[in-house]
């Protein structure tokens, strides 16, 4: 009777570990599930040519086929760097293409995201008026020079031309005033006199030169930290990569087959920025401008971190944030697993 007993109780510890192993397993494959439970990946990006990468990965549905028909993707396009980091901040988008300054701008206030790769390199020129006297970087003491936004990349990159030339703008103890023009409307502002010239990114370059009678000052070797300086860069809210580490990987393949194929179809990926920037804005570019514009970038997942820094140190000196550490605001994890 005592044997039937012992008998009973080893089997009743057996079938409740048994239990308890499948409870388990059942946890932490629920656990795994909502590491990459979203069902819908927010897209945020500029209808700018430095966002081509964005915008050919959604036109050819790369993200699409990366994520699959279980995942919706919606978008949502912004003017300028500062509405886009807003909105990542907030909560409203999950990842997307933006300049590097903004993010590492947000980053030092409140840092919420990372930079998981790069988009473009190079991109953005300085423009001159032709009658405007202004031969070289020098003659732009006492001259008024448009910029997208206030702390954009554009911004900064101009305060590193000027400083490599010895100048600083007003606002730090300088003679060069500087204000903020949406870049559609900075060639009208050039016709009538109001600004001298422009920092701005393509194809706006293009376009100021071409409506504005425009020159260029500093080419895209020649502005800021010319080819090698990254434009645009992927970042992505932490809470979303950290929770969602294999649509993170997911979106970065599609970045590099977006990138891949404009390297390798330079004609049909403009044609397919062409149409999308059309659809979105109602409004048709130039394609000889939009030709033109295109060989002044390279689309890249490379990031360069030591311009990252010097656009940090440069921020910091004109007032924009209060540190220049962006330790922990690139991440390249995931795009190296992406790649493998």
């Amino acid at each position: 009777m005592k044997k039937n007993k012992f008998l009973l109780l080893a089997l009743l510890t057996l079938v409740i570990g048994v239990l308890a192993a499948c409870g388990n397993s059942e946890k932490e494959s629920g656990s795994t599930e909502e590491k990459d439970a979203a069902t819908e990946v927010r897209i945020g990006y500029f209808p700018n040519m430095t966002h081509i990468a964005t915008i050919v990965g959604l036109e050819k549905g790369f993200y699409q086929e990366q994520f699959g028909e279980n995942v919706t993707i919606s978008t949502k396009t912004f003017s300028d760097g500062s509405a886009f980091m807003e909105a990542m901040s907030t909560n409203a988008i999950d990842l997307g293409t933006v300049g590097p300054t903004p993010a590492l701008n947000t980053f030092v206030k409140n840092p919420q995201h990372e930079i998981i790769a790069g988009a473009v390199n190079a991109g953005a020129v300085l423009v001159v008026g032709a009658d405007s006297g202004i031969n070289s970087v020098a003659d732009l003491a006492g001259k008024t020079v448009a910029v997208p936004t206030f702390g954009s990349t554009q911004d900064v990159g101009l305060m590193k031309s000027l400083q490599d030339a010895g100048l600083k703008v007003k606002s730090s103890g300088g003679d060069v005033n500087t204000i903020k023009q949406a870049p559609a409307d900075t060639a009208a502002l050039m016709l009538k006199g109001e600004i001298d010239a422009a920092a701005t990114q393509e194809p706006w370059g293009v376009n100021i030169e071409t409506n504005a009678n425009a020159k260029l000052l500093l080419d895209e070797t020649q502005f800021a930290w010319g080819s090698e300086s990254t434009n645009t860069v992927v970042a992505a809210r932490k809470e979303f990569t950290t929770n969602n580490p294999e649509l993170t990987k997911k979106a970065l393949k599609a970045h590099k087959q977006a990138i891949d194929f404009i390297n390798e179809n330079p004609e049909e990926a403009i044609q397919l920025f062409l149409d999308h920037v059309k659809e979105i804005t109602g409004k048709e570019l130039s394609k000889d401008e939009v030709t033109k514009a295109f060989a002044r970038l390279t689309p890249t997942t490379d990031v360069n971190e030591d311009v990252l820094k010097e656009m940090a140190t440069i921020s910091k000196e004109a007032g924009y944030i209060t540190s220049d550490n962006i330790d922990g605001l690139v991440n390249l994890s995931y795009l190296e697993e992406a790649l493998k």
